[in-house]
């Protein structure tokens, strides 16, 4: 399994404490644009994915905002 594999199996078990390089790096196996304008969110979208969805930057991201990142991922692998 390569990483982006093994960061988002940990992510749907502890949606606690993550940091924003470890999302990136999930979005980027799964093909997500990654919009930051230089303010305090990023923006994930996916082509197949009707709602992009922002997340602040700020450590630790908000348990929340993990449960809807996987969520948009398992929308992704659909």
């Amino acid at each position: 399994m390569n990483t982006a594999i093994k960061l988002l199996a940990a992510m749907r078990q502890n949606p606690n404490d993550w940091a924003m390089a470890k999302l990136l790096t999930v979005a980027q196996q799964y093909g997500m644009e990654v919009r930051s304008t230089g303010g305090s969110h990023h923006v994930f979208s996916h082509p197949s994915v009707k709602d992009p969805l922002s997340i602040p930057a700020h450590r630790p991201i908000k348990s929340i905002y993990i449960k809807r990142f996987v969520a948009l991922i398992d929308q992704i692998q659909e």
